[in-house]
């Protein structure tokens, strides 16, 4: 039987756990994944016994952004299908940006494109320092608008600019510089340093906590409204859906550079 892309669990404490669950791909998001993530996400969001929820990537990698494979599909899709591609993108952002109890991410190995989209939306991050971040939807010629922010939220509109715009890899040290993650911690002291978070959470109120985390997004205006969702669904489609998204995708699937790409270049 084939495991579902999202694996859940919840320990006695209340501790929940999210792992993306499609190591074979390093964990790229596609349809499937996506649907159990926002499944998953307003169940335990709801459920008044999860207390914390910690999200991980199976095998190798956190999470490597979108399948590339399920890209060159949705680009073909019609406007609705596409559309509600992109919504279902922008969805698992804002509910797990708005989620009621705390959120850690445990990164390491490939953390690109939604993969930091998902750092930005925890409420703490560690990284193991093997880790390689980038947002790089440019380099496929999409544009991250579900993300976008998320991203000016946890790194600041400078440091978006920079990495959106060059889509860029980077090492853990320069992704704790930046602040999209809080520290770098070697692997062997990841599950420790873990224990030590959880022990400080559940010393605080639940509501105290989830008020407190309401009012800091709500008062900073950083809740979505429903006209903002859509708004960043559609402007994600359009690109993904245009010849500059095609060539994007097709380029990267079959290993060439994409058109846009100079044939030659001056003498430095």
């Amino acid at each position: 039987m084939t495991e579902p892309p999202v694996l859940l669990s919840i320990d006695p404490r209340g501790v929940a756990t999210a792992t993306l669950n499609r190591p074979e791909v390093g964990n790229a998001y596609n349809a499937g994944l996506l649907d159990a993530l926002i499944r998953g996400l307003a169940e335990l969001g709801a459920d008044p016994a999860v207390r914390c929820l910690v999200i991980r990537g199976a095998g190798r990698h956190f999470q490597a952004g979108a399948d590339i494979n399920w890209l060159g599909e949705v680009a073909a899709y019609p406007p609705a299908e596409n559309y509600a591609a992109s919504i279902a993108t922008t969805r698992a952002m804002q509910l797990l940006n708005e989620f009621p109890k705390p959120t850690i991410a445990l990164v390491h190995g490939a953390c690109f494109g939604g993969g930091v989209g998902i750092v930005c939306c925890a409420d703490v991050a560690f990284a193991t320092p093997d880790a390689q971040f980038g947002i790089t939807e440019i380099r496929v010629g999409v544009a991250p608008t579900p993300i976008s922010t998320h991203m000016i939220n946890a790194i600041g509109l400078r440091h978006t600019r920079r990495y959106a715009l060059t889509g860029e890899r980077f090492d853990a040290r320069e992704a704790e510089r930046i602040g999209l993650i809080h520290e770098v911690v070697p692997e062997a002291e990841t599950e420790a340093k873990l224990a030590h978070l959880l022990d400080a959470i559940l010393l605080g109120g639940p509501n105290a906590i989830a008020m407190t985390k309401r009012s800091f997004l709500g008062a900073n205006d950083l809740l979505l409204n429903e006209r903002q969702v859509a708004m960043l669904a559609h402007e994600g489609w359009t690109q993904r859906h245009s010849p500059e998204g095609r060539e994007g995708t097709s380029a990267f699937r079959e290993k060439r550079k994409p058109s846009w790409y100079p044939t030659t270049h001056p003498n430095v």
